[in-house]
């Protein structure tokens, strides 16, 4: 039997690699004869670019950026030929900012510039942005800032200050991607501004309060009608995915990238199709399977591609949240739940060898004996 294993990361406890690895290794103790092929995958947040090397090979190259708050920190990018992807999340992502810190009014996307900086060094013609997982909400400023752009304050010291300006200059950022095809992965087709905006929707999720919510949006409101269109006439305000990563996709819209569903295109690099094709059943995962998987993330993605090509497909999470009819619909043939096979406290604080046992038990049905 031929078992394709694509799941996405487990947030919080496993990396995409690390949970494709657990689930094979647990279907392997039951059925030590069967092929398992793993796709770990990502809908542009993080493990975007792990996954990708797994599948697609590259050179992995680490750079010192700069954090969310300020400090140095690793970051990997990968880089095969003049292509290179970037994961946005480990240079502004929430897990880099302590619980107690989280603030996004002073945090910032200036390492992601770093990043995008360093792959133009290396000769990347074509950088693809994974955005998803960020502790940020200031509108690709830090990054632009990184990049060369410049203003009457500060670009580079979180969404609050963009209030303040009252002049900003992106010359020096066009003329460093002017000969770079800039591409945003996401997974959210949010735009900057408005009650489905980067900070109304996802600036709670980061520390924001109510009050600073309403202080982000005024400052983004402030930095876009700074900003105003393209060359080319377009509001990248407005546009789909804008609002994604706190703002991450403006920034990246406004220097004439283009934004493209992270889980598609995952998935057209991978050529999941090919494998699904060869493979007698599709497993997928993640943390939490609830409604929001369901758009736009890699669970719904593997799903509908297993279920066009006529493959089973079963999913493994953390917890499960929907139920068999809405599993069903989206091609979800059967999910399993680490909390519920093994409890909550065991599943966090032993995630690989949970889902390792999860995957053992699931396949005393679906396997062959």
């Amino acid at each position: 039997m031929r078992v394709l294993v694509s799941p996405d990361c487990f947030t919080g406890t496993l990396t995409s690699v690390e949970a494709a690895t657990a689930i094979r290794e647990g279907w392997l103790k039951e059925h030590p004869e069967d092929e398992v092929v793993i796709a770990p995958l990502s809908d542009g947040g993080p493990g975007f670019v792990g996954g990708l090397h797994a599948v697609l090979g590259g050179e992995l190259i680490t750079a010192i950026v700069t954090g969310p708050l300020g400090e140095k920190t690793p970051a990997q990018f990968l880089l095969r030929g003049n292509e290179a992807w970037i994961e946005s999340a480990q240079a502004c992502g929430l897990h880099l900012v302590a619980a107690d810190k989280r603030d996004p009014r002073i945090t910032s996307t200036y390492g992601v510039g770093e990043l995008i900086a360093h792959a133009i060094d290396k000769g990347a013609k074509t950088i693809t942005v994974g955005l998803g997982g960020s502790g940020t909400n200031d509108a690709g400023a830090g990054m632009l800032a990184a990049l060369g752009a410049t203003a009457d304050g500060a670009l580079d010291a979180g969404g609050a200050q963009l209030k303040s300006l009252s002049k900003v200059n992106l010359n020096s950022a066009l003329e460093k991607i002017s000969d770079i095809e800039l591409i945003a992965a996401s997974d959210v087709d949010n735009p900057l501004l408005g009650l489905r905006g980067a900070t109304a929707v996802f600036g709670p999720q980061k520390g924001a309060d109510d009050f600073a919510v309403m202080e982000l949006e005024g400052a983004l409101e402030n930095f876009a009608a700074l900003c105003g269109r393209r060359s080319d006439g377009k509001d990248p305000a407005v546009a789909l995915g804008a609002g994604a990563a706190g703002g991450l996709g403006y920034g990246l819209l406004l220097l004439g990238g283009t934004r493209v569903a992270g889980i598609e295109t995952v998935l057209e690099i991978v050529k999941l199709d090919d494998e699904i094709n060869k493979a007698d059943l599709v497993i997928t995962g993640e943390g939490c399977l609830d409604d929001q998987s369901l758009h736009g993330k890699v669970i719904a993605g593997v799903a509908s591609h297993a279920a066009a090509l006529g493959k089973p497909c079963v999913a493994l999470a953390g917890e499960v949240r929907l139920g068999k009819r809405e599993c069903a619909t989206a091609g979800i043939d059967s999910a399993y739940s680490m909390s519920e096979f093994a409890g909550r406290e065991r599943s966090m604080a032993k995630p690989a060898e949970v889902l390792s046992e999860v995957s053992a038990r699931m396949s005393q049905t679906w396997g062959r004996r």
